[in-house]
């Protein structure tokens, strides 16, 4: 199935959708692609607030913040590998029987599905700044990740 698609059912059924994955197999390349693509559209969410922020600087280039923004974000490929091992492990302590793939791809996978609601949060962003339906939609959007990635992670921890 197209991405989009799998994105939207996410949405309805998670479990469905995490078990679909795993069932394609052990592919390292395409649990990274998924970390990638999250990356990418991190930065494309973040684009409407730079410019922003760059507009007011007193005409300031925004391409220093997005190349530094872009870069910030790739430094963060440690981080997202040792907290699928952190949820994995912490997982074994209540019978969790999956593997570290697994607990990747859950994770992973959870950051794709979150990000068009990071899109609409950085479109809200440039357009209104900081504020409160901002801060709102960041709420919004942090639940919403958690909601998905503990039921995923719950999925494919079964074993």
């Amino acid at each position: 199935m197209a991405v989009t698609t799998d994105i939207v059912e996410t949405w309805r059924g998670p479990r469905s959708v995490v078990r679909r994955l795993l069932a394609r197999g052990t592919s390292e390349p395409f649990a990274f692609s998924l970390l990638l693509t999250f990356l990418l559209l991190a930065l494309v969410a973040l684009t409407p607030n730079l410019e922003r922020q760059a507009y007011f600087d007193a005409g300031a280039s925004v391409l220093p913040r997005l190349y530094a923004s872009g870069l910030g974000l790739l430094t963060t490929i440690p981080f997202w590998y040792l907290l699928a091992a952190i949820a994995h492990i912490g997982a074994g302590w209540f019978g969790g029987r999956g593997s570290y793939f697994g607990a990747r791809l859950a994770l992973f996978w959870t950051l794709v599905a979150i990000s068009p609601a990071m899109l609409v949060q950085g479109m809200v962003l440039g357009v209104l700044g900081n504020g409160l339906l901002a801060a709102a939609l960041g709420w919004a959007v942090a639940l919403g990740f958690l909601a998905l990635w503990i039921v995923m992670l719950r999925e494919v921890e079964k074993g």
